[in-house]
C-alpha cells in the first residue's frame, strides 16, 4: 500500500539532518587550517579511551536519520534500494561532518565516531525496512488516514518538534518564542557606535516577572497550542479528546525531563507551582470545550492563541536561572543538544504561525 497522504518523513528527515549538522559543527567559530588533510582521520589510530555514553550517543544520533530517510524513500522505491540509499546518505553525511571538524578547534574528527554514526544510520534504515516487510508501516498509514485529514503533514511535523522545543528552559512553563528581548539586545550591539542607535525603540524600564494570574494564563495558552494544532487536522471529537490528553501528558513529561536535566532529578517536578497547575487545568478545560469546533475555525483561533501567548511571554524577563542552566548543560554531555532545543524553542511558534497563514482559506467547510 502506498499512502495518498503527503509523507511527514521527508521534512522530518531534512530537519533532523539539519539538526545533526548544527550539533556536529556547533559553535561554528574558530575555523582554522592546521595543515592536516580533512580525510586524515580515517587512517588515524583508534582512540585509547571510549565511554559507553559516546558509543551510545553516536549510534543513537544517526539511527532516526536512517529510519526517516528510509520511510521517505519507501514512497518511491523498493525496500532494498530505500534501505541502501538511506544508509549510504547517513554515512556520507557523517563522513563530511567529521572532515569539517578537522577545522574546528573545539571538535575532534574520529574514525570511530564515523563508523558508529554509519552503523546507527544503517540500523535505522534496516529497522524501517523490517517494519515495511512486516506490514507495520501499512497499518500506520491506514491509522494516519483514519485519524488525520489529508493535508496534515505540516501540522504533524510541528507537533513532532514541539516536545523538543520544551526541553530548553523557558521563563514560563510551556512557553516558547521568547525572542523579543534577544532581538533588541542584538540590534543594540549591531548599531553600537552608529548614529542609528538612537532610532532604535529601546525599552526604558526593565521587564518584570509575570503576576501569578498572568503566568497561569501564559501556561494555559502555551499548553492549548498543541491541542488546537491537532484539532486543525483531526475532525472527530473523541479523537481530539484523546489527542489533547496525550499532548498535555507529553508536555508535562518533557518539561519534567528538562527540569531534571537542568537542575537535577530531585527538582524534576519543582516547576509545577500553583500558577502552572491552574494553567494546566484551564488548558484542559478549554481543550474540552473546543472539541466540537470546526476545523475552519480552529486555524484562526490557534493564530490568536499563539499571538497572545508569544506577546505575553515576551513581557517576562529571561529565566533567572538561565546562566546556571547553560553552565550545567555546557559542562555536561548535552551542550550540542542544548543549542538545538534552544533554537527550536525560540522559533517554533513563528514557524507554526507561518504554517497557519498558509492554511487560512484552505480548510474548506470541515
Amino acid at each position: 500500500m502506498r499512502d495518498s497522504h503527503p509523507s511527514a518523513a521527508l521534512p522530518l528527515a531534512l530537519l533532523y539532518a539539519a539538526l545533526i549538522v548544527y550539533a556536529s559543527l556547533y559553535p561554528f567559530t574558530g575555523w582554522r587550517d592546521v595543515g592536516v588533510a580533512p580525510w586524515a582521520y580515517l587512517g588515524a589510530p583508534l582512540p585509547r579511551y571510549w565511554t559507553g555514553f559516546d558509543v551510545g550517543a553516536n549510534l543513537a544520533g544517526y539511527l532516526p536519520l536512517g529510519l526517516l530517510l528510509t520511510l521517505a524513500l519507501l514512497h518511491r522505491r523498493r525496500v532494498g534500494s530505500a534501505v541502501l540509499l538511506a544508509a549510504l546518505a547517513a554515512a556520507v553525511l557523517s563522513l563530511l561532518l567529521e572532515a569539517l571538524q578537522t577545522y574546528l578547534p573545539q571538535r575532534v574528527s574520529s574514525n570511530v565516531d564515523w563508523a558508529l554514526n554509519a552503523t546507527g544510520g544503517l540500523a535505522g534504515a534496516l529497522l524501517a525496512g523490517a517494519l515495511e516487510r512486516l506490514g507495520a508501516l501499512d497499518r500506520g498509514r491506514r491509522l494516519r488516514a483514519r485519524w488525520f485529514l489529508p493535508d496534515s503533514r505540516g501540522a504533524l511535523v510541528l507537533l513532532a518538534l514541539w516536545p523538543v522545543g520544551l526541553l530548553f528552559p523557558a521563563p514560563v512553563a510551556f512557553g516558547m518564542g521568547q525572542l523579543f528581548e534577544r532581538l533588541e539586545e542584538g540590534a543594540a550591539r549591531l548599531l553600537e557606535d552608529t548614529p542609528f542607535l538612537r532610532w532604535l525603540p529601546l525599552r526604558e524600564l526593565d521587564l518584570q516577572p509575570l503576576l501569578p494570574s498572568e503566568e497561569a494564563l501564559c501556561v494555559a495558552l502555551g499548553a492549548l497550542v498543541p491541542c488546537l494544532l491537532g484539532y486543525t487536522v483531526i475532525a472527530r471529537a473523541w479523537r481530539r479528546a484523546l489527542f489533547a490528553l496525550a499532548a498535555l501528558a507529553a508536555g508535562v513529561a518533557v518539561s519534567a525531563l528538562s527540569a531534571g536535566l537542568s537542575y537535577g532529578p530531585i527538582h524534576a517536578w519543582a516547576w509545577i507551582g500553583a500558577p502552572v497547575q491552574q494553567g494546566l487545568w484551564l488548558a484542559l478545560l478549554a481543550a474540552a470545550l473546543l472539541l466540537p469546533l470546526p476545523v475552519r475555525l480552529c486555524v484562526p483561533l490557534l493564530m490568536v492563541v499563539l499571538a497572545a501567548q508569544v506577546v505575553l511571554l515576551n513581557t517576562a524577563p529571561q529565566n533567572p536561572f538561565y546562566a546556571l542552566t547553560l553552565q550545567a548543560w555546557e559542562q555536561g554531555r548535552f551542550i550540542h543538544f542544548h543549542g538545538l532545543a534552544q533554537w527550536i524553542g525560540w522559533l517554533w511558534p513563528y514557524a507554526a504561525f507561518v504554517y497557519l497563514i498558509g492554511r487560512v482559506g484552505t480548510t474548506g467547510a470541515r
